[in-house]
């Protein structure tokens, strides 16, 4: 090319090509294919999940109703448990009719047997001190005033509070609660922020969810589990009290479900290891409490495989009145598990009474149908003094393919006023942050 303006102009286009080209391979070197990011999306973010008994926690007017069936001159606080003497094989055959004649008197005073189970028994609210062997009865009295009972659920709001704000949860299972009311209490500032279900139960003590609006694409669905709810004693056919139902919250979060389990167990058949307090039992054991909750353990094993087929992104969580960490640690053979030696994996053989051969909790129920990982807490028991090893976090298989390695819980101590009477809870919030 003889003129030297055209070749100027040539060489000034090719030169631009070339940047041009340059910038291009550069933009395909940094970004990612639409391919390869649909491969690696974007990491979902972890929620709060938190499990706190509340301790009887009613209302005021429920805590008044209180007062006028246990003050009653008839009543005069007595306790409707036989109690027996450390050391002995059982109570009295006069202690045993001075706990049914305390049951008759509660049971005229509240108005008959389905009105006294709405009302808390008389040995609900006590002085908070600790106990002291031989020491003379504490006087009971400044647990008997509304402000008394005022000042435990101003601690039990102010502990809410606390955990949805500094602990960021979004997902709340309450145990030992009255009423959809005492939960709008307790969220404090919150209420607007949450949406609210309580199993439904004929008695004082239930279950309830508190969940942020927030959090899941779709309304949440609850559904009680009254096949829980068996009576207790089982033995006895005048019973009529029941112990506390089931109740499971379905909620939609990143596109999927997960199904949050709620239960508070039965009581007093905790320990495999035995305590200076607490005797180790197993489930099979001759022990009323055990029975009820060996009672318990076909109906919630039924109910998680159920579940868990349908939703396998599973949380079951709450007070199981059971150390399931001493189970698992114990590393009990699968042929020890039920007195029969059958596999757990198996059918359970339940009697014509509704009890199994299931001695230990947690093998029966993790039995690779479906696999279940408990939560650890991070701490013995996050500075808590209450019960200890009876509130667990228990995830599915699901949910742990996508919360690897270590997941820690802990416990975030209750708020109490100084020279608070009657204490804000025996139990402190379970917390711990899932990934969904």
């Amino acid at each position: 090319m003889s003129n030297p303006v055209l070749m100027s102009r040539a060489l000034t286009f090719l030169a631009g090509c070339s940047a041009l080209m340059g910038a291009v391979a550069g933009i395909a070197q940094s970004s990612p294919t639409a391919a390869t990011a649909s491969v690696t999306p974007p990491t979902s973010p972890t929620i709060g999940i938190a499990a706190f008994n509340m301790a009887w926690a009613g209302t005021q007017d429920d805590f008044k109703r209180y007062l006028e069936v246990c003050g009653a001159p008839t009543v005069n606080w007595c306790d409707t448990r036989a109690r027996t003497i450390r050391g002995s094989a059982g109570p009295t055959l006069e202690e045993q009719a001075r706990a049914k004649q305390c049951e008759a008197s509660i049971l005229t005073a509240a108005g008959g047997p389905e009105a006294s189970m709405l009302n808390a028994p008389c040995n609900a609210y006590r002085v908070n001190q600790p106990f002291v062997p031989g020491a003379p009865p504490v006087d009971q009295t400044p647990a008997r005033q509304p402000e008394a009972y005022a000042a435990k659920l101003k601690g039990l709001q102010s502990t809410v509070e606390r955990v949805i704000e500094q602990e960021q949860v979004s997902v709340l299972a309450f145990q030992e609660v009255k009423s959809k009311t005492v939960i709008e209490t307790v969220l404090g500032k919150f209420p607007s922020r949450f949406e609210i279900c309580v199993a439904q139960h004929n008695a004082f003590q239930t279950i309830a969810f508190a969940w942020d609006k927030s959090v899941t694409a779709k309304p949440g669905v609850c559904t009680t589990h009254s096949a829980l709810a068996i009576k207790d004693p089982p033995k006895d056919p005048a019973a009529f009290r029941r112990v506390r139902p089931g109740l499971a919250l379905e909620l939609t979060i990143n596109n999927a479900p997960v199904t949050f389990l709620n239960v508070h167990l039965k009581s007093g058949c905790a320990n495999i290891v035995a305590t200076e307090r607490f005797p180790a039992r197993l489930l099979t054991d001759a022990n009323e409490a055990c029975e009820v909750i060996n009672r318990q353990v076909p109906i919630l094993e039924d109910w998680i495989d159920g579940i868990a087929a349908k939703s396998p992104r599973l949380v079951w969580l709450g007070d199981f009145n059971r150390r399931i960490d001493e189970e698992a640690a114990a590393n009990i053979a699968k042929n020890d598990v039920r007195t029969d030696g059958s596999d757990p994996a198996g059918p359970n053989k339940v009697s014509a009474d509704g009890k199994v051969t299931t001695k230990y909790l947690w093998q029966e129920l993790s039995d690779g149908a479906p696999t279940l990982h408990q939560v650890p807490l991070s701490t013995s028991e996050g500075g808590c003094t209450g019960f200890q090893g009876l509130d667990h976090i228990v995830i599915s298989d699901a949910l742990k393919a996508i919360n690897p390695g270590v997941i820690q819980s802990r416990k975030v101590m209750v708020d109490n006023a100084p020279g608070q009477v009657i204490e804000t809870s025996d139990h402190c919030p379970r917390v711990v942050r899932l990934r969904f």
